[in-house]
């Protein structure tokens, strides 16, 4: 597939799929959030973690490896002891922050109306 060719959800193949995965959870949703409000300016990944109430050290690192591996978001290393490690969104991770943005707001608008529909299914 060309870079600017489109994808095909429903084609099992097509690596739309794994995207979605990667961009669909809760901790991009915040990471990504938190790093579009601070823009331009970057943010550390201790600040990071303190902003995502829940978030383990280990899954924030996974999510933001996969962040900076898709290129939404750019990592910078200082050589101090211990190594202080920032991150930035990129041009591309500000368009998906929009994106995103919409979903949240669905969610927060919307997240009574589906706890009643899972406590009716219950019954």
């Amino acid at each position: 597939m060309t870079p600017s060719a489109r994808g095909d959800l429903f084609d099992p193949a097509c690596p739309t799929r794994r995207l979605l995965d990667r961009i669909g959870t809760k901790w991009t949703s915040m990471t990504v959030k938190i790093l579009a409000e601070a823009a331009p300016d970057e943010v550390r990944f201790a600040d990071l973690r303190r902003r995502i109430p829940g978030v383990s050290q280990k899954m924030l690192s996974v999510t933001l490896q996969s962040l900076v591996r898709d290129g939404l978001v750019t990592r910078r290393v200082e050589d101090t002891v211990p190594p202080r490690v920032h991150y930035r969104l990129t041009g591309l991770g500000t368009s998906l922050e929009s994106a995103l943005a919409v979903l949240r707001t669905w969610a927060e608008e919307h997240m009574a109306e589906v706890d009643e529909a899972n406590q009716k299914s219950e019954r």
